[in-house]
């Protein structure tokens, strides 16, 4: 394990390899999860300033939190994000399904054509140790 400063409040903590804030944050981070996705549920017509004003939680979290997927804009609520690609209109995450479809053809495409690539021949890539190759001449 090791050590590292907290993205958040900037403090020291034992890093598990996984999470970029320290215990504290994340519990809190937790905490306004909670209180924004209750908050969402029972006004589904909020707008992203009432919601930060209602919750105390800022607008900019509120908006990672839809980003990351973890809420999502449901009915006709006036928060609304954009796709990063094509800029419709959407309710969760970062791109529109049009768009999150095409990506992802996108890298299975790129990494079909990294598997069928063949091997150059062995004969001509050959690796040798010194000792041979001193032993050949």
């Amino acid at each position: 394990m090791d050590f590292k400063n907290c993205k958040e409040c900037g403090k020291v903590f034992r890093s598990n390899g996984i999470s970029k804030i320290c215990p504290k944050c994340e519990l809190e981070d937790g905490e306004n999860y909670e209180k924004v996705k209750e908050y969402i549920y029972d006004h589904p017509g909020a707008t992203l300033p009432e919601v930060s004003e209602k919750t105390d939680v800022s607008e900019e979290r509120i908006l990672y939190y839809l980003r990351e997927g973890r809420l999502e804009i449901i009915g006709t609520s006036s928060m609304i994000l954009d796709c990063e690609r094509c800029g419709r209109g959407i309710t969760t995450g970062r791109y529109c399904k049009e768009c999150a479809s095409e990506l992802e053809r996108g890298l299975k495409s790129g990494f079909s054509q990294i598997e069928n690539k063949k091997p150059t021949s062995r004969s001509k890539n050959r690796m040798y140790t010194a000792e041979i190759k001193n032993k050949n001449k």
